[in-house]
């Protein structure tokens, strides 16, 4: 049975991905026009949830709630959910990509740096662009792009060797490009832009090479910067004394997914990766700000308004890049606008985004290195837990609790749902001078036991308790983000190649399809002419689900 799924949608791959074409170095349109839709302005970004036809950002709308508004596909009829249509990639990476939807046009990014744009209704191509790429290039970890963004006629996308471009919505063609960083150092770019009115903001990869991490604000019509913010502060800043010596010039800390919004605070909300060297911690001593923190940035002028870090003094290599997800719930008997949390350290932590005061941390994945936070939220550290040179086993692994793959929050069911993962990894120091565009990790990681004798698993967590409410367990490593829904559904994916959909109170798995390959992606939801879709990138390829008619 299994081989004859397999068999069935690599026949439907074979046939649609014919659509896909050979990749092309320059843009290109076919001759299908592209569908006619309104230019998305900075007041519908604002009110994405108004829409929820459409996905007009990489989490959905600012809150990064990963949340669709749809509910023709709910509870009772998930089971009867089929294959619409498949687009085959051009080329053989994993991908990566959320598609963006607008008005019924769907955009596309293939690894390494590529848009396509298609119908959303049927999977057909209207056109593609390819950016290339220098053949000298430094990067880590992964050919990936996860998304673009979009706002009037133009489509936002960085590109492997730290570029941004910005392209013509109905053609592909370049409007303008702008180089954020140099790519011989180290810098690089795989995440989706944020756009909010005319500025673009966007942030960099490159933390294991020793590289100083920004976060920097474009303006959409010129590419033009017009500020930049240093997640590892320099001597002009006191907080630089968190990194001894001048080690915050190689700190990492880089910033390589996408942020959230607050209009009415008008902050932006951007998680910080590992400081550097990732695992020899006595070359940077100190708390090594604003590494694996969240920071909190006025949107018009880059001026840090708080910041909370959740692993001071990193040597695991915990990313604290993950998406905040923001959601206006009660919390101690009064309504608060929350930031939700679940961290790569394997702690669930709960923030104020106000004013970034801690409120609840409690661990949602397996952890041995902390006996519980503090009231501030500082983690009270275990002794001994430090990488060594014959190997300190720790919980969580170094792909952590959880990573960048996007858990969702559902304001229907006030849950959070997060791929939870309880592992140990075996950690290792080794000293390592620091050299441009050369790996400075300073040591390394193996896991002890075999991957399939850890637990993985789907958890739904309440925000005012931090409990896990129930768990689906995954029977695959799965490195996939999630997506719940006003038909009280959660979708998701595995490691070896399965879509489902669980009902959303319950964890009760409801239906689930093999679509033959690695979901290393995060779900969205969208409708064209009245129906309602879920598309998922699996493999190399977008499948577009609906029920039948």
């Amino acid at each position: 049975m299994m081989m004859q799924r397999c068999l069935f949608v690599a026949t439907v791959c074979l046939v649609v991905g014919a659509l896909a074409g050979a990749p092309h170095a320059q843009t290109r349109s076919d001759e299908t026009p592209v569908r006619p839709f309104t230019p998305v302005t900075p007041e519908r970004l604002l009110n994405a949830e108004a829409e929820p036809h459409n996905w007009l950002m990489y989490s959905g709308n600012y809150k990064s709630q990963r949340y669709s508004g749809l509910d023709q596909i709910h509870r009772r009829n998930a089971a009867e959910l089929e294959i619409q249509w498949v687009y085959q990639l051009g080329t053989l990476d994993r991908a990566e990509t959320t598609p963006l939807v607008v008005d019924g046009v769907m955009y596309i990014t293939e690894s390494p740096s590529t848009v396509i744009a298609v119908d959303a209704a049927t999977g057909g191509r209207y056109w593609r662009y390819q950016h290339q790429l220098p053949d000298d290039m430094v990067f880590c970890c992964g050919r990936n792009n996860r998304g673009v963004a979009v706002q009037g006629d133009r489509i936002i996308m960085s590109t492997l060797d730290a570029h941004l471009v910005a392209l013509d919505t109905k053609t592909g063609s370049v409007v303008w490009e702008t180089e954020v960083q140099e790519t011989a150092s180290g810098y690089s770019k795989t995440a989706a832009p944020l756009i909010v009115g005319d500025t673009v903001f966007t942030g960099v990869a490159g933390g294991e090479y020793g590289i100083r991490g920004v976060i920097d604000a474009y303006n959409i019509n010129t590419g033009t910067r017009t500020w930049r913010f240093y997640t590892t502060p320099g001597p002009d800043n006191p907080d630089s004394r968190t990194w001894s010596g001048d080690s915050w010039r190689t700190g990492g800390s880089a910033t390589w997914m996408t942020g959230s919004y607050d209009p009415d605070l008008n902050l932006v909300y951007w998680g910080t990766g590992n400081p550097g060297p990732d695992y020899d911690g006595t070359v940077r001593m100190g708390d090594n700000l604003y590494s694996d923190s969240v920071v909190a940035l006025d949107a018009d002028t880059g001026e840090m308004k708080w910041y909370f870090q959740f692993t001071p003094h990193d040597v695991h290599d915990w990313d604290s890049t993950q998406i905040p997800i923001l959601a206006d719930t009660s919390f101690g008997g009064e309504q608060r606008k929350l930031m939700l949390f679940p961290n790569r350290n394997a702690f669930f932590y709960v923030l104020d985004r106000e004013t970034g005061e801690f409120l609840l941390g409690t661990p949602y994945a397996k952890q041995t290195w902390a006996d519980g936070l503090d009231e501030n939220g500082r983690p009270i550290l275990l002794p001994n837990k430090e990488p060594s040179i014959d190997g300190t086993v720790v919980s969580p692994g170094i792909t952590g609790g959880s990573n960048w793959w996007s858990p969702s929050y559902s304001p229907r069911t006030d849950l959070l749902y997060v791929m939870a993962y309880d592992a140990e990894t075996r950690y290792y120091i080794r000293k390592t001078a620091y050299e441009e565009g050369d790996s400075f990790r300073a040591g390394g990681g193996e896991s002890p036991e075999p991957a399939e004798t850890y637990h993985r698993a789907v958890r739904a967590i309440s925000p005012q308790t931090g409990d896990v409410r129930w768990e689906f367990p995954v029977n695959s490593r799965s490195t996939s983000g999630l997506m719940s829904t006003a038909g009280d559904l959660v979708f998701g994916g595995t490691a070896d190649g399965f879509f489902f959909a669980l009902d959303a109170l319950t964890g009760e798995e409801l239906w689930h399809k093999n679509i033959g390959g690695r979901v290393h992606a995060a779900p969205m939801g969208y409708a064209v002419d009245g129906k309602q879709y879920v598309a998922i990138a699996a493999g190399n390829a977008i499948f577009s689900f609906a029920l039948p008619d």
